[in-house]
């Protein structure tokens, strides 16, 4: 008998847990992808900076297992929606959630929701083409930006803020994001982190190719690059050296600069109508290893404050959710009879992409123990449902024909090998004329 198994969501987890499924099962398997939105890929479209081709290029390795004849795509379905978790447990023989984490952490200051104060999700989403995001949702008209934290997302935005719009023009940005970082009056950009450069979560790759900006001076004031003596791994090491030598820098009058400062908390986002400020407190560490505030404060002039402290998943209809942990509990993938979980909904927003593979086998070796063939409709049961409601899910060859849309769009254009479609109808239009 063949198993049916329904995953939930086509980023990196869901993609992975599909090809487990198919390398694990003894017995024969038939897997559904389905996916809110009408392109798969997840974080690897929707999130990987423009100008990070060659971790993109990981798209071409999940394309493989969709094309999986074990595997379907269906796009454009919705949990909770189109579908309920009763429909699919009545429907395949397990259920696995993998929506990752898709909204940031909130700071929990004064003036956060004052306009011009923004998740560095939304800007992500911005210039990476996400239908969530209105093409025109980002006007940069303020000299200067600070982005809170000091992880490899928000070393992307200040990178995507720092270079000049003809050195992204070969990269797959939408048109649109990219005429608006052209006209970017943006001269300062701050990095802020509360800790020091020994604590920073960037990797080293992603921290030299800031010094490497030929749009912008890096500079580090040499008493926020003071590190003391420590045993630290490899990694740290080199995030240090690169530090101190930022410090010892003298700015060369490149158009924009970025200022990479540490030991500062954010208190305050000031501005009545919109951010006209950002007031931060000087840190220091506590014996217990605790970020505490020395009482010293000073204020950046800037007009947009982008917030890049961390990703949270979201809870999903009629699915167990902790928000004490922001996942779905579970053992070892389990969450209850049927339904599991992988990727960051099942463990928080840690590790990289590949991290996912391991998460994802070890989900679908829970399965597998757990489910002895099946016994339930799968494919044809969902389709006969989703007609029934008059849903239209996107399959793999719209999703290609999407592709082809985004080529030939680059070509008009005279950029690189593709460029984003934005927006749903624009997406639909590809393959539904």
């Amino acid at each position: 008998m063949t198993l049916h198994v329904a995953v939930i969501g086509s980023g990196p987890a869901g993609i992975y847990t599909a090809e487990a499924l198919v390398k694990q099962s003894s017995e024969p398997v038939a897997v559904d992808v389905i996916e809110r939105l009408p392109t798969p890929y997840g974080l690897v479209r929707y999130g990987v900076a423009p100008d990070h081709t060659s971790i993109k290029s990981i798209a071409n390795y999940l394309r493989k297992v969709l094309e999986l004849p074990e595997v379907r795509f269906l796009g454009g379905v919705t949990l909770g929606r189109d579908v309920s978790v009763e429909d699919l447990l009545g429907l395949y023989d397990a259920v696995v959630y993998c929506t990752g984490a898709m909204v940031d952490r909130r700071l929990g200051i004064p003036g956060e929701d004052l306009p011009g104060s923004v998740a560095a999700t939304d800007f992500v989403n911005w210039y990476c083409g996400h239908p969530d995001v209105d093409p025109g949702r980002f006007t940069l008209d303020t000299s200067e930006v600070a982005v809170i934290g000091v992880g490899n997302v928000a070393v992307d935005v200040v990178r995507m803020l720092a270079k000049a719009a003809d050195e992204l023009r070969s990269t797959d940005v939408p048109h649109e994001a990219l005429q608006r970082l052209g006209e970017s009056e943006v001269k300062a950009i701050h990095m802020v982190g509360r800790r020091g450069p020994e604590h920073a979560k960037f990797t080293l790759k992603e921290l030299r190719e800031l010094g490497e900006l030929a749009n912008a001076d890096v500079c580090v004031r040499p008493d926020e690059a003071a590190v003391l003596g420590g045993d630290f791994p490899r990694q740290v090491q080199g995030n240090i050296k690169v530090v101190r030598e930022w410090a010892a820098r003298e700015p060369v009058g490149r158009p924009r600069r970025l200022d990479v400062r540490f030991w500062l908390r954010p208190v305050e986002i000031l501005g009545t109508e919109r951010v006209e400020g950002l007031k931060l407190e000087r840190t220091r560490l506590a014996e217990d290893g605790r970020v505490v505030g020395t009482g010293q404060f000073e204020t950046l002039p800037v007009g947009m404050v982008l917030r890049s402290v961390g990703y949270q998943s979201v809870p999903l209809p009629g699915v167990p959710f902790s928000e004490k942990t922001m996942t779905v509990p579970n053992e070892a993938g389990r969450v209850r009879d049927r339904e599991y979980v992988a990727g960051w909904l099942k463990r928080g927003p840690t590790g990289v992409i590949g991290t996912n593979k391991s998460d994802a086998a070890e989900t679908v070796r829970t399965l597998l123990a757990d489910l002895d063939g099946g016994a339930r409709a799968g494919s044809g049961g969902i389709d006969t449902l989703l007609a029934e409601r008059g849903v239209r899910p996107v399959s793999y060859d719209d999703w290609l024909a999407i592709e082809a849309a985004e080529a030939e769009l680059a070509r008009s254009l005279d950029r690189g090998e593709r460029v984003k479609l934005v927006g749903l109808e624009a997406m639909l239009r590809a393959f539904r004329p």
